[in-house]
């Protein structure tokens, strides 16, 4: 169960850290917003599982660390899903 909602809980956060990676992104990124929000929540799953390795997940009340490395994340993703869009639309 945990896994299910750390799922959801990672798509909502999509909803906030893909436009905020596009936001840090230099540059124009021509992805849709569902790309976007879906990159953001690929990258702050990863970060989640990220945190949880190092124990940051295990502090009490709001974990600033958790959500840096989620953005951090979502960055990344978002970055790679832009980059794979623009080369796949320059090729066609």
């Amino acid at each position: 169960m945990y896994w299910v909602w750390m799922l959801i809980v990672s798509l909502i956060a999509g909803i906030i850290f893909g436009p905020l990676a596009r936001l840090v992104l230099p540059g124009k990124q021509n992805i849709s917003l569902g790309w976007t929000i879906l990159g953001g929540g690929i990258g702050a799953f990863i970060g989640g599982l990220i945190a949880k390795a190092f124990g940051v997940k295990d502090t009490p009340g709001l974990d600033w660390t958790q959500y840096l490395i989620q953005i951090i994340c979502a960055v990344i993703v978002v970055g790679v899903i832009a980059g794979y869009q623009s080369r796949s639309k320059a090729s066609a």
